[in-house]
């Protein structure tokens, strides 16, 4: 076994650690790039990108089937080929990965090591069992894994997660979906427009990230109009039967269900991988669920040269924060003990479902009541949604009743993609609502509904 030294060890070569690796060079610092995994990221495997591909799939799919209210007819059906959507969805989904595999196949040999890591003592790692690192820092980059409740395991392959659904060869004809976060709404919606008849079921009442009553209230409506949609329902039992499998669940008025699915797709959250990296051989304080407990401004555990970065730190799954997280470990790393605060981005966050939901800045949950004013608008009545048959949503925006800046949004609607990017924009730039309503609003488009909702929360102020 060879022993090699190193400045800077990241464990996990992904969103967060491949960038990790390049800043820790920037900074002039020696490093290493451990994966035991395979390699490509996980938004661009199993995650992001093949998640919207069946979604475009989906939404070809549902515009087709939805062309009489303009006049056009399309003669017979529309016939959807599960065999061709799936296909197409793993080669465009392989050809990203190969994007990041060409990233990974730039980085000297030397600044590889393939294998699964695991700490000996606070600087010393073991790769499998053919190389000891010994490193200066660490970058902890492992990511996360779904995970699967208790009494889905012994459905054996009639259980998925979503990474599951990506090798698909043809799409199932009835599936369970229990989790009714953004994956599960996502996968779920996508799904049933693609024909496959879906039940999603959820236990807390989620509806995607939604905290504002009345917009969760709405997208709880909206969704059931695409599939059912148990947002509070408590699940009985689950059992295999032959080839599927029986579900008896109570619904949130208490009316007991009892059906029968080709699949059921766990969507129930995540959980950091720590587990293989052996964190009691060091001496990391680790919280009940034997994490390290760390700063997330620094991303430092503690006094120790150790950063936690991307889906292992659990603070926002997303791609562009694993990517900052990953930059700032990495130069921390390089320049410890001279560390420096991560500055976070405006928080945003998107779920792609049809309408789209999105929430900008503070959670309406977050939020001190009596010390802000909220601005709403309807998509129902909002001229270009109109145009385009796309007249569904409720938004709401929040500003703050003294300084008059605006503080967040949640809503469903329209291009909630792409007005969730102004607002966040906005935000960061810490505008106040009448500095927004000074910016252009050009007519016919969708954003004009967001001016409505501005205008309504300054009527409110």
């Amino acid at each position: 076994m060879k022993t090699v030294q190193t400045d800077v060890a990241i464990i996990g070569a992904g969103s967060a650690g491949l960038p990790a690796y390049r800043a820790a060079k920037a900074a002039g610092a020696s490093a290493i790039l451990i994966e035991g995994g395979p390699h490509g990221t996980t938004c661009a495997r199993v995650g992001c990108m093949p998640s919207k591909l069946l979604i475009a799939a989906a939404e070809a799919a549902h515009a087709a089937q939805h062309t009489a209210p303009f006049g056009v007819h399309v003669d017979g059906t529309v016939r959807i080929d599960g065999r061709e959507v799936m296909q197409r969805v793993k080669s465009e989904r392989d050809r990203l990965v190969g994007f990041v595999l060409d990233s990974v196949e730039a980085i000297p040999i030397a600044d590889k090591l393939t294998g699964y890591a695991r700490f000996i003592d606070d600087g010393l790692l073991q790769v499998s069992d053919h190389t000891r690192v010994r490193a200066r820092s660490v970058v902890i980059a492992t990511g996360s894994s779904p995970v699967i409740p208790p009494k889905y395991r012994a459905l054996g392959d009639r259980v998925i997660v979503n990474d599951d659904v990506f090798e698909w060869s043809d799409l199932p004809r009835k599936i369970a979906v229990i989790g009714a976060g953004v994956i599960g709404l996502e996968l779920g919606q996508a799904l049933a427009h693609l024909g496959v008849e879906v039940t999603v079921i959820g236990a807390r009442g989620r509806v995607g990230p939604l905290t504002d009553p009345a917009i969760k209230a709405y997208a709880e409506r909206t969704f059931q109009n695409s599939f059912r949609f148990e947002a509070q329902a408590e699940v009985e039992a689950a059992t295999r039967v032959g080839d599927a499998v029986h579900i008896r669940f109570r619904t949130g008025a208490g009316e007991p269900v009892e059906d029968t699915f080709e699949y059921v797709l766990v969507t129930a959250g995540r959980k950091p991988n720590f587990e293989q990296l052996a964190l009691h051989n060091t001496s990391l304080t680790l919280d009940n669920q034997g994490a390290p407990i760390y700063d997330p401004l620094t991303l430092q555990a503690g006094a120790h040269p150790v950063f936690i970065a991307g889906d292992a730190n659990g603070v926002l799954p997303l791609l562009h924060e694993a990517a900052d997280e990953g930059r700032a470990a990495g130069t921390n790393a390089a320049r410890f003990p001279d560390v420096a605060p991560l500055k976070r981005r405006a928080p945003i966050a998107v779920l792609f479902s049809n309408p789209g939901i999105a929430m900008v800045g503070a959670r309406h949950a977050d939020l001190e009541p009596g010390t802000f004013a909220t601005g709403e608008v309807s998509f129902e009545d909002q001229g270009r949604s109109r145009v385009m048959l796309k007249n569904h949503g409720l938004m709401h925006v929040y500003v703050d009743k003294t300084s008059r800046q605006f503080l967040g949004a949640e809503w469903i609607g329209p291009d909630a993609e792409h007005i969730a990017h102004l607002l966040a924009w906005a935000l960061q730039m810490k505008l106040t609502v009448d500095a927004m309503l000074e910016m252009p609003f050009y007519h016919p488009v969708v954003e004009e509904g967001l001016r409505t909702a501005l205008r309504h929360a300054v009527a409110a102020l």
